[in-house]
């Protein structure tokens, strides 16, 4: 049930920090947090495993949600500071000028996010889609390198105990692909590589769909929070799941040469 308000309330965010939400939109709103948080409440009251990966294995799934929630947050905060500056708002607006400074080189994520705008877009906007570039992926990059340190220093996931692969990977298929390690080391480097790979794809897909929609449709302040922080949480989230794949196959690959050596030393034993 709090994994469930949590979800139901990363939402509502933008709603509730926003002052010029749209009022009619709201329903829609609360529609949308009501069966993601009932997906969720489902998910993990289940006691067979269906969709959520590492659902045994924490912190993985919640570092991965509080990136998400810090990116709708902060991306909150940036827009709610134009109508309604305070101390909280300017800090998130210099840090996210300062950042997207810093990363602002040819083909970086900042120099493409205006790519998406339409041309006539105000410069004001294109400032501030900047700004919430920056914040998105140095909150991004953070939890990626939380997760890693955390990897070491807990020894995740064996710290929890033994690692059941059927209900922490329940859409991994051990019997597809030859070798289980060398199918977990192949996904584990595609699923680093598109992490890599989707800050330069990302805006290109949103040019076309936003085109063939609605040219204007991303000069819209909660269109922007969820574009933007989708689009820092999705490479994230990969780059995450290519070293935990990589981590199991490391953990698989040490099993079996413990294996091997105990084999060989049973088989050698003087009798």
């Amino acid at each position: 049930m709090i994994r469930a308000a949590f979800v139901v309330l990363l939402v509502a965010t933008p709603s509730l920090l926003l002052p010029d939400a749209n009022p009619d939109g709201r329903p829609m709103v609360v529609a949308v947090a009501l069966c993601l948080g009932a997906i969720t409440f489902v998910e993990y009251t289940a006691r067979f495993p269906s969709l959520v990966e590492f659902r045994f294995a924490p912190p993985f799934n919640r570092l991965r949600f509080l990136t998400l929630f810090a990116n709708v947050v902060l991306l909150s905060l940036l827009v709610r500071g134009l109508s309604v500056p305070s101390p909280v708002t300017e800090l998130v607006t210099g840090v996210g000028i300062l950042i997207g400074q810093v990363i602002d080189f040819p083909f970086s994520p900042v120099r493409l996010a205006p790519l998406m705008l339409p041309a006539d877009a105000p410069y004001a906007f294109v400032e501030l889609l900047r700004a919430a570039v920056g914040v998105s992926y140095l909150s991004s990059l953070m939890t990626v390198g939380v997760f890693a340190v955390l990897m070491r220093l807990y020894n995740w996931p064996s710290r929890t105990g033994a690692f059941n692969v059927w209900i922490n990977m329940p859409n991994f298929d051990p019997t597809a692909g030859g070798d289980v390690v060398d199918h977990l080391i192949r996904d584990s480097r595609i699923n680093v590589m598109l992490g890599l790979a989707l800050p330069f794809v990302v805006p290109l897909f949103a040019m076309v769909a936003i085109g063939l929609f609605k040219p204007d449709a991303l000069i819209n302040h909660h269109t922007m929070i969820w574009t933007v922080a989708i689009w820092a949480f999705l490479p994230a989230g990969l780059i995450m799941r290519g070293i935990a794949l990589a981590r199991i196959a490391d953990m698989l690959q040490r099993k079996r040469n413990r294996s091997d050596e105990s084999g060989d030393a049973e088989y050698f034993m003087p009798v």
